[in-house]
């Protein structure tokens, strides 16, 4: 798509028929499958602008994280969405799953600053704005995250960056996760598997090293840069008395991933009420990924 790539991508939804936005398709059966009579269109791939001084960047929703990343890379900058190579912007921010180190990074609802997106009627709609200020009235960009392309269909984004940890360092332990929570000072990954705890340390080296002291005199192991464990492909909610079941717990969100896939959430009838609300004033005809469903969705 040329310049008027975004101009290109609303007409290539439309303003009629079913269609959903197709990128790598690899979180693809969250939620559900679209209809067989689905058109699938692609969006518009391309960074725009990055500011490092600015630490933000705007960045078409079919991009890769792989691009996104070697670019941020370059000034020592990275955002918080995680997935594979061929995860794009606009399918992770879809999805909406906070990655591991979210105690550090923060989530993704507070890292998009605006949306542009084509809604129900075949409009160009933008949302938010490129500065982070204090406003009122509704938050509606943040409204999109999690929503799998249900009340809108995105074509670009501006999204906050921040800085690259000067030192990241991955160690292992005999302490519980409560102990390991007071000893540590906000680390950026605490995950237990029941017997061990694997704590990522992140930030600058002088800091870090200090943490790493600390730990080791506790009987931790110093690991390396990457994740020491296999952190399976499914997230449950983690509830007390929980079995894990050789899962692994991320502590500080609950989430336990485990090699089965979580069965259906139970929503209470108001919320999903309010929810089915939400859906038909933005797409009252339902052509937006029809036979997908937000709440069918996982943690």
């Amino acid at each position: 798509m040329g310049m008027n790539d975004l101009e290109d991508f609303r007409e290539s939804v439309g303003e009629s028929d079913p269609v959903a936005v197709v990128g790598g398709r690899t979180h693809w059966t969250v939620g559900g499958n679209p209809t067989d009579d689905t058109r699938l269109v692609s969006a518009p791939v391309g960074i725009d602008f990055f500011d490092p001084s600015e630490m933000t960047v705007s960045v078409k929703a079919g991009t890769t994280l792989k691009d996104l990343n070697e670019e941020l890379s370059r000034y020592r900058q990275e955002v918080c969405l995680e997935g594979s190579s061929e995860t794009t912007v606009g399918g992770a921010l879809m999805i909406g799953t906070d990655g591991i180190r979210r105690n550090l990074v923060g989530s993704i609802r507070e890292m998009l600053l605006q949306a542009e997106y084509v809604d129900a009627k075949g409009k160009l709609i933008k949302a938010g704005g490129p500065t982070v200020k204090n406003v009122t009235g509704y938050d509606l960009c943040r409204l999109l995250v999690g929503s799998l392309g249900t009340l809108g269909l995105v074509g670009r984004v501006i999204l906050r960056t921040r800085p690259q940890s000067e030192k990241s360092v991955w160690l292992r332990g005999g302490l519980s996760p409560e102990e390991a929570r007071h000893i540590c000072f906000r680390p950026s990954s605490l995950l237990w598997n029941g017997e061990e705890t694997f704590i990522q340390l992140e930030g600058y080296g002088v800091n870090v090293d200090s943490e790493i002291l600390k730990l080791k005199n506790l009987g931790y192991e110093e690991l390396g840069l990457k994740c020491p464990i296999s952190i399976p492909s499914f997230r449950h909610k983690f509830v007390d008395g929980m079995s894990l079941d050789n899962g692994i717990i991320d502590v500080y969100s609950s989430i336990l991933y485990k090699s089965v896939e979580a069965s259906e959430p139970q929503h209470s009838e108001e919320v999903l009420r309010l929810g089915n609300r939400v859906r038909k004033m933005f797409d009252p005809l339902g052509r937006l990924n029809p036979g997908r469903d937000p709440y069918r969705a996982g943690p």
